[in-house]
């Protein structure tokens, strides 16, 4: 199979509450519920030569604090390991905006 970078992987915001929600019922009082990549840093990834999306990778920080690490993708389903990778995103929470279906 190769990348298009025109994949749907929509699913309505009923599935994404269930799915949020499963998650935040088995997590560990203040767990980490998600992160938020800024614009800028996904344009930077999905600008490259040959980039047709982003794959993301779970990791851990050093005290084991879950991370998403975020790089391209090219249409041969090959990481774009020679150009942007992000992590670092901003906590959810502090930074989780209002109570939506998805967070709380």
């Amino acid at each position: 199979m190769s990348f298009t970078g025109s994949e749907d992987h929509s699913i309505s915001l009923s599935e994404a509450s269930k799915l949020t929600k499963n998650y935040r019922d088995h997590a560990e009082a203040n767990a980490k519920k998600g992160g938020f990549f800024g614009k800028a840093t996904l344009s930077r990834i999905l600008d490259q030569d040959g980039c047709v999306g982003i794959r993301f990778y779970y990791g851990a920080e050093s005290d084991g604090t879950p991370v998403m690490v975020l790089i391209g993708v090219d249409s041969e389903e090959n990481d774009m390991t020679d150009g942007e990778v992000a992590e670092r995103s901003l906590p959810c929470p502090p930074y989780c905006g209002n109570e939506s279906d998805l967070n709380s």
